[in-house]
């Protein structure tokens, strides 16, 4: 107990100050105001000291009730507060925006996840979930783009529902073309909106294609990012040659027909001050997303704190339960006072 009053503190200690106030008004109002009328208690008893001169005084429980009560408003007054046990938690103070294609080009299959061969867009879904579970203290949010450019997650803490729901986007579900300029400047503004002056604005763009629809051309949407401290790291996603099993059990390989624009990709990335990456396959997509953890490390160090539990409660509610406690206790005397007279 004594070790716990110990760790108390104290908000407002000056309140203090006020513990004189019921003195130094009864000292500076005029006598003849105090004594111009009779003091009454709650049961209806008038208190005199002195008969000759009529005046009446306070009972001393009555004093030693209004003391105890006007301390404990003080002391909520004060704000008495307990420190509880330090929290570590990892803060890195970085936005980071994923945008993914899902253009009707990510259901090429040439990629292989373990011994099975899949498409673009299922690679990409399994390797990023693995990125976002590793961005610990960032804040993630997910972009959709294909002929049009979506939020799907705004920027949150949960990397849980940001992996379910990019685990949950199908191809052509944002249509079958390609909108980078508009996934870049839908990033810019929801960044904006943020409104976090002091953090990081990060931007890991992932696309198949060429620019092929929407509103901003991307080398325009690249300035607009540019201004706005955004620095995008691109990702351009496709293999060079396909692999396809002919009848008689042999591979066949061909190479892809790709629209992969990695001249204005690059140039994204170098006018934001991020980098361009190619993936060819999913040992190079993962290389690539573990790149982005150097480049962008997530939080190492947890910075603590401790949180603070206000207690300015339990004193009102002392000083509450002793103004009920002896507003009872008068009632009783009262009616006990008064039974012999009414019997």
């Amino acid at each position: 107990m004594i070790g716990l009053l110990t760790e108390i503190q104290w908000a407002w200690p000056w309140m203090v100050l006020l513990l004189p106030l019921p003195l130094l008004v009864h000292r500076l109002t005029p006598a003849a105001r105090r004594d111009s009328g009779a003091l009454r208690l709650p049961d209806g008893a008038y208190l005199p000291t002195d008969a000759g001169r009529g005046d009446f005084a306070i009972s001393p429980w009555l004093l030693v009730t209004a003391a105890t009560v006007w301390l404990c408003l003080i002391g909520a007054a004060a704000r008495p507060q307990l420190l509880d046990d330090e929290i570590s938690a990892p803060a890195t103070g970085r936005n980071l925006m994923l945008a993914v294609d899902l253009s009707g080009s990510m259901s090429a299959n040439d990629f292989m996840l373990g011994q099975q061969r899949v498409n673009r867009l299922v690679a990409t879904k399994a390797v990023a979930g693995d990125f976002i579970e590793r961005r610990v203290g960032d804040r993630l949010g997910l972009i959709l783009f294909g002929a049009r450019a979506y939020l799907q997650v705004p920027l949150t803490f949960d990397r849980r529902s940001v992996r379910i729901l990019l685990n949950e986007a199908s191809r052509g579900l944002a249509g079958e073309k390609t909108a980078i300029g508009d996934a870049i400047g839908l990033a810019v503004k929801r960044l904006r909106e943020a409104d976090e002056p002091d953090s990081q604005q990060v931007l890991i763009l992932l696309t198949d294609g060429a620019n092929t629809a929407g509103n901003i051309e991307p080398l325009k949407a690249a300035e607009l990012a540019a201004a706005n401290d955004l620095r995008i790291y691109t990702i351009g996603i496709g293999a060079d040659r396909s692999e396809v099993s002919s009848t008689m059990g042999r591979v066949q390989r061909g190479r892809i027909r790709s629209d992969l624009d990695e001249q204005t990709l690059t140039r994204i990335a170098e006018m934001t001050g991020g980098a361009y990456f190619r993936a060819t396959d999913t040992r190079t997509l993962e290389r690539i997303y573990a790149r982005l953890d150097e480049l962008e490390p997530a939080a190492t160090d947890e910075q603590g704190f401790r949180p603070v539990i206000d207690l300015y409660f339990w004193p009102l509610l002392a000083a509450l339960g002793i103004v009920l406690a002896a507003t009872g206790a008068a009632l009783v005397a009262s009616v006990l006072r008064l039974r012999p007279s009414i019997a």
